[in-house]
């Protein structure tokens, strides 16, 4: 698989804002991919890991709802680390993109919308086998 660090990006939430506050507005044309699952990190203590691991199809867009984290990526050649702590920006990882996520802050609440239902054979857990997978 050929994705690249490069085809990670941080994707814009519209925003409505009037006198009572800010509403953030996902829809089908937000992202680009279809919403088949959407799960929630909270309570995560601020030296917890979680993450470690990649995936061979599915397509995940990480939202600070609350607080920040870090998410580390990797593509097998390059590796970068994005601060998310703005719940109006979204970022996209694609399928063959190593995650870690670290550095959480008190009180944070991570969204996650993925483009398929829980499947275990879509995961890479071995960073060693991740990198056969992308042929590095």
């Amino acid at each position: 698989m050929n994705t690249k660090i490069t085809d990670v990006t941080i994707i814009e939430i519209p925003r409505v804002h009037d006198e009572r506050g800010l509403l953030a507005v996902i829809e089908k044309e937000t992202i680009p991919f279809k919403i088949e699952r959407v799960y929630y990190l909270y309570d995560v203590p601020s030296d917890a890991f979680r993450g470690g691991h990649a995936h061979k199809k599915l397509y995940q867009l990480i939202i600070p709802l609350s607080g920040s984290f870090n998410v580390l990526l990797k593509d097998g050649k390059e590796s970068k680390t994005v601060y998310l702590n703005k719940p109006h920006k979204g970022l996209l990882i694609v399928p063959g993109i190593w995650r870690e996520i670290d550095n959480f802050s008190s009180g944070c609440v991570c969204l996650v919308l993925a483009s398929s239902v829980y499947n275990e054979d879509d995961y890479i857990r071995d960073f060693n086998e991740f990198l056969a997978f992308k042929k590095v």
